[in-house]
C-alpha cells in the first residue's frame, strides 16, 4: 500500500492561479474594444459589437416609453427609448454580437411604474430591466438573430435611437 502525498500550499496555490487565469482567458476582454462616443445625428455606421457612450450630463431622468417601427423601404427596424427630460442622461452601452444582446446602463434614470407593452418586433426578442441601484437602470435587449446596430441620440425631448439591421 502506497502512502498518500499531501499537496503543499504552494502546489495548491499554483493550481488555483492556473485555473483562475485559464477561465479569465475564455472571458471577453472589454479593454480590447474601441469605445465610441455616439452622435446626435444618424451616421449609418452599423456595428456588430463594441462599447459606446454619449458623454451626457449627469441629470436625473425617467424613462417614458420604448417604441419601435420596421421600415421595409429603409431596411431596418428603429428602437427608440423616450425620456421625460430634454437631454439624455449619461448612457453607456455594449453591443455583444456573439450573444445577440445589447446592454445599456442609464445613469440617474428611473423606471416608470408601468411601461406600455412593447409588442411584436422583427428583430427584438425581449427587453429586460434591472434597476441596479437608486441611480442606475440597466437594460438588456435580446435579439432574435445576429444583427448590426447604429446608435445615436436626439434631444428635446431626449431619445436614444437604435437602428437594427438583420
Amino acid at each position: 500500500m502506497k502512502p498518500t502525498k499531501k499537496l503543499s500550499l504552494k502546489t495548491l496555490l499554483i493550481i488555483f492561479l492556473t485555473t483562475v487565469f485559464s477561465l479569465s482567458a475564455l472571458g471577453q476582454n472589454l479593454l480590447d474594444e474601441r469605445i465610441r462616443r455616439i452622435s446626435s445625428r444618424k451616421r449609418s455606421i452599423y456595428l456588430e459589437s463594441g462599447i459606446f457612450h454619449n458623454g451626457g450630463p449627469k441629470i436625473d431622468s425617467k424613462l417614458k416609453a420604448i417604441r419601435h417601427n420596421f421600415s421595409s423601404k429603409r431596411g431596418y427596424e428603429r428602437l427608440v427609448f423616450d425620456f421625460k427630460t430634454n437631454k439624455l442622461p449619461r448612457i453607456y452601452g455594449y453591443i455583444d454580437g456573439k450573444s445577440k444582446k445589447l446592454y445599456l446602463d442609464l445613469f440617474t434614470t428611473d423606471l416608470p411604474d408601468a411601461l406600455n407593452s412593447f409588442g411584436d418586433s422583427r428583430f427584438v426578442k425581449s427587453v429586460n430591466f434591472f434597476p441596479i441601484q437608486n441611480d442606475t437602470l440597466s437594460v438588456e435587449v435580446l435579439f432574435k438573430k445576429n444583427v448590426t446596430l447604429d446608435v445615436f441620440f436626439l434631444e428635446t425631448p431626449g431619445r436614444l435611437v437604435v437602428d437594427i439591421k438583420g
